[in-house]
């Protein structure tokens, strides 16, 4: 046999990291040490961009970093203003936890200030790196602990993945994260969701896997408006009923009061987040009311002419007609999870406390009789 023949081999795995890994601390050493231009294409851009922010801000990249948790009333706050989506999110972040079990990532998900409102996987609570940032309350954000998926994704509203030695402190260089920003159906960023590992093997793959998975959780939230019709858009020759579809949501009235990022793209009436209600005869030239008729048809697609000359191919969906109706009663389910988030908060500030009542109640912003009233509900 002619061994010359033989394709070249590629360079072993650990090879491979041991250069990436050295050339994230070239551009560590130029940009955080020396304060000196990055080589060209060390790190991504916006990774470059994130460090500039947090030197901005006064940190320093070596010192020690509290995971910090708010205080317990705006704790409360979050989770009240964010139940829509944890309760919305929680069936994606449990597929998503399924898809990593033995990647040794997990799950979070924060609101839009970068607050953990929930987190799901192989969580290994025995260890301060993982329990300490899967906690509900901890602030996450950037200006709390510089650079990472978390802070990255919802400053510069985009994907991200992050592998060791880019986060910017020292003291995080164990963590490597994906992470992608979510939009709600009025197209303002509510939150981020991300995938964490500890001492794990770089999986840039996950970023994909965590876009997707924004993805179903977007589409789920203007799907859970109270709303009259859904319509799913695509574009001629693709598949209707995918999570690439765009949706809209619309009133008995026919105005738009949601709308997927994908649909936003599609529509450039749609594009601005918070910007006035449209109608979704400025949309389509076509009478609302011929939406409703189709929703009569269930399963069948119409063709939809835009006002720029493009079509569009569509399926109007009634309310009555959805496979997953709205719940009735949304808040249900988070009051226990609520209980349980602060009467743990509670018992985590005791025992930082070394067991002063007083202590504890100074830091989480509550008398002492809450303290005890608080922990006296969970026992009960």
């Amino acid at each position: 046999m002619n061994h010359s023949s033989r394709p070249a081999v590629a360079s072993p795995p650990n090879t491979s990291q041991a250069l990436r890994l050295a050339g994230i601390e070239q551009a560590r050493r130029a940009a955080l040490r020396e304060h000196a231009a990055l080589p060209a294409g060390s790190i991504a851009p916006w990774i470059e961009r994130s460090w500039q922010r947090c030197i901005g801000l006064g940190l320093q990249h070596q010192e020690a970093v509290t995971f910090s948790q708010v205080s317990m009333p705006q704790m409360r706050q979050a989770l009240e203003a964010n139940q829509r989506l944890v309760q919305t999110a929680k069936p994606v972040l449990e597929h998503l936890a399924r898809a990593i079990v033995n990647t040794r990532y997990f799950a979070i998900l924060t609101n839009a200030c970068g607050v953990v409102v929930d987190a799901s996987g192989a969580i290994d609570h025995s260890d301060p790196r993982a329990h300490l940032i899967t906690r509900v309350g901890t602030d996450l954000s950037e200006r709390s602990i510089g650079t990472t998926a978390i802070g990255t994704a919802l400053t510069e509203l985009q994907p991200v993945w992050l592998h060791r030695g880019e986060h910017f402190f020292e003291a995080t260089s164990v963590y490597s994260c994906a992470g992608a920003p979510l939009f709600g159906p009025d197209g303002a960023c509510v939150g981020m969701l991300d995938v964490t590992g500890i001492d794990a093997q770089e999986r840039p793959e996950l970023k994909h896997l965590v876009v997707q998975s924004a993805r179903k959780i977007e589409n789920a939230l203007v799907s859970a408006q109270a709303h009259a019709l859904l319509l799913r858009l695509n574009w001629p020759g693709n598949t209707l009923g995918t999570d690439a579809d765009g949706i809209l949501s619309l009133d008995a009235d026919g105005w738009v009061i949601g709308a997927n990022p994908v649909a936003r793209q599609m529509v450039p009436c749609l594009a601005i987040a918070g910007m006035a209600t449209v109608h979704v005869s400025e949309v389509f030239g076509i009478p609302y009311e011929q939406l409703f008729d189709a929703a009569k048809r269930p399963g069948s697609a119409v063709e939809l002419p835009l006002w720029s000359g493009l079509r569009l191919q569509a399926q109007a969906i009634a309310r009555a007609d959805e496979a997953h109706p709205l719940q009735t009663s949304p808040s249900a389910a988070p009051t226990l999870a609520l209980r349980e988030v602060e009467a743990a908060m509670i018992r985590q500030a005791l025992v930082d406390a070394r067991g002063n009542v007083g202590q504890a109640a100074r830091a989480l912003g509550i008398s002492r009789a809450t303290v005890y009233r608080k922990l006296g509900q969970k026992a009960t």
